[in-house]
């Protein structure tokens, strides 16, 4: 493969510096927060958002919205921390943390990475297995050959990964897009559950998942890494003029982030919760689609599922190795990680393990691991030293801290409830 994600320059990706802010000049700018964006629909949102919509209906919806508002201002910040320092924000943690803090930092990081890569390739392999019929096994391996294909692309360059990854996205949102057009939903409902915030004890470990399905710690160190190769230098205008071109990208893919996980909860509430069916597994989530919808949204789910482990897989991938060279300064090949962190996926697909409980629970570990990412990340942005004229305003650093405090909270919350022996 050829040069890690942080060696590259300016000259990887082509784009134009003159002052102009249009359509045209935005468009070469496009790209990283897609790349980010495929970690928050990935197979482990179906997991918690299908359960969610087929037990609570809508009511869960607005921990989507409240989600993708921190999505929207974490990844900001990351991308903004890249661009002003021109390192990523594992290389940044090792510059200024102590080599304790910075070892702690990187386990957090590493065990975020390892949960969400099992929870893509379980997805990956399921989608294979719905849609050909084949074994668990075999469609574990085929996801990672594909998942190597995918990656090896990038010698060609970084913008043709980010193509095919933006392809993916396309692929699962029209999946949904047909889905939900086949379940002809309750839309008044859908705007008084976006709108009003409910929660009890029995849908909190879900809301909890869900929102480590929807923030995710290990692309909130990529991002960082994903706005290098178009980085102009040291230029104060032009690092602006990224950030704002950076800024826009985010709300848009972002934003297509969030409508997706709400088709996936819409699809399961008018299809499951309407008709009374409890979905155990993602298998019997593509079953009962057929009698009840047709066989297109069945076929639908599982293009989508299969699009979403295989995209987000990569892009795990990608995010491990940002990890380990910036917290370690290690170059490490990045088929070598992915060849490593396939094995506990194979070893949980060969042992029988029940797929669906663990894509939640490696989603709830995600929620774990998010202030190992979070905390590190405002104390960089609000540091004048480090991020001289692009520092943050105070309300952006208010509000960072209010995000964080939220997500400790419910991870407390969580806690309460499992010690309690409840769910």
């Amino acid at each position: 493969m050829g040069k890690p994600i942080t060696d590259r320059t300016q000259d990887t990706i082509n784009v134009k510096t003159n002052a102009r802010f249009g359509v045209r000049h935005f468009l070469p700018y496009v790209g990283p927060a897609f790349v980010a964006s495929v970690a928050y629909m990935d197979p482990g949102n179906f997991a918690t958002n299908l359960p969610a919509g087929a037990q609570f209906s809508y009511n869960l919806l607005w921990v989507l919205l409240w989600s993708n508002l921190m999505a929207i201002l974490l990844q900001s910040l990351s991308a903004k921390l890249g661009i002003a320092t021109g390192r990523t924000l594992p290389e940044n943690c090792r510059a200024y943390f102590s080599k304790p803090v910075n070892l702690s930092l990187w386990v957090m990081a590493e065990i975020a990475a390892m949960a969400t890569d099992l929870a893509e390739f379980l997805g990956a392999a399921l989608g294979f297995q719905l849609l050909f019929h084949w074994p668990l096994f075999p469609s574990a391996l085929a996801t990672g050959v594909i998942v190597f294909a995918i990656l090896s692309i990038e010698k060609l360059g970084f913008r043709q990964l980010e193509y095919v990854i933006m392809a993916f996205v396309g692929a699962i949102g029209v999946g949904y897009a047909i889905e939900v057009f086949l379940a002809q939903p309750d839309w008044g409902q859908i705007a008084y559950h976006i709108a009003i915030p409910q929660l009890n004890g029995q849908s909190a470990y879900l809301a909890v998942g869900m929102l480590g399905a929807t923030v995710m710690p290990h692309v909130i160190y990529l991002h960082s890494a994903l706005v290098l190769p178009r980085a102009n230098g040291s230029d104060r205008a032009q690092r602006r003029r990224h950030f704002r071109f950076e800024f826009f990208d985010v709300l848009i893919a972002m934003n297509v982030a969030w409508l997706i996980n709400s088709a996936m909860i819409i699809m399961a509430a008018a299809v499951f919760f309407r008709n009374g069916v409890a979905i155990d597994s993602l298998e019997q989530a593509y079953q009962t689609l057929t009698p009840l919808l047709g066989s297109l949204a069945a076929v639908a789910f599982g293009i989508a599922l299969l699009c979403s482990g295989i995209s987000s897989s990569t892009v795990g991938t990608l995010a491990g190795q940002v990890i380990i060279q910036g917290f370690l300064n290690i170059r490490f090949s990045i088929f070598l990680r992915r060849l490593i962190t396939m094995i506990p996926a194979l070893v949980v697909i060969a042992l029988g393990v029940d797929p669906l409980q663990i894509l939640i629970l490696s989603q709830v570990a995600l929620s774990f691991a998010l202030p190992g990412a979070i905390i590190p990340l405002i104390l960089l942005t609000r540091n004048k030293s480090v991020m001289s004229e692009h520092v943050n305003r105070p309300w952006t650093t208010v509000l960072a801290w209010v995000v964080a405090s939220i997500i400790l909270a419910l991870n407390g919350f969580l806690l309460f409830r499992v010690f309690q022996g409840g769910q």
